[in-house]
């Protein structure tokens, strides 16, 4: 796995990888709804991901079933970009995120040799999150993006 950490601040997390699939392959990963949401540990059954709409679903890691995936869907270019809106790190059930200004996660694909695809992850806008969550929230990301993206690569080769 090639994995990076290349522009890395307070603001934004960044993560790389290349992916031994097609882009076609790796777009149908990100892109259909349901596929994104078994290698990334949510429930969205019957979901899709249209631009402009919200799309939700509940998580299903085991300690973690209380936190709702619930993000909007910002742009959709096919077989090059997905990006939506959320509130990182929101575990707290006892907190209305919804007063926060959310972050924005943008996955972007382009080719990379040997008929593979490099997946660049940005999630940017930790600067507007309250001081009081903001470092443990990006801490949290940062490590989160690092999972999933393993979780990703993963799900590809297993599914092809």
């Amino acid at each position: 796995m090639d994995n990076t950490d290349s522009n890395e601040n307070s603001d934004r997390i960044e993560r790389s990888v290349v992916i031994q699939a097609s882009r076609r392959r790796v777009w149908r990963a990100l892109a259909d709804a349901e596929e994104f949401g078994r290698w990334f540990g949510v429930n969205l059954e019957g979901q899709a991901f249209v631009a402009g709409q919200r799309t939700h679903g509940s998580t299903i890691y085991p300690g973690y079933e209380h936190m709702v995936f619930d993000v909007e869907v910002e742009r959709i270019e096919e077989m090059n970009l997905l990006s939506y809106r959320w509130h990182p790190y929101a575990v707290d059930p006892s907190v209305d995120y919804t007063r926060e200004q959310p972050t924005l996660v943008t996955f972007v694909l382009k080719d990379a040799p040997r008929n593979g695809t490099l997946l660049t992850v940005v999630e940017s806008g930790f600067d507007q999150v309250p001081p009081e969550r903001r470092l443990e929230a990006f801490r949290m990301n940062s490590r989160g993006w690092e999972y999933q993206m393993n979780n990703v690569m993963q799900h590809v080769a297993a599914h092809p």
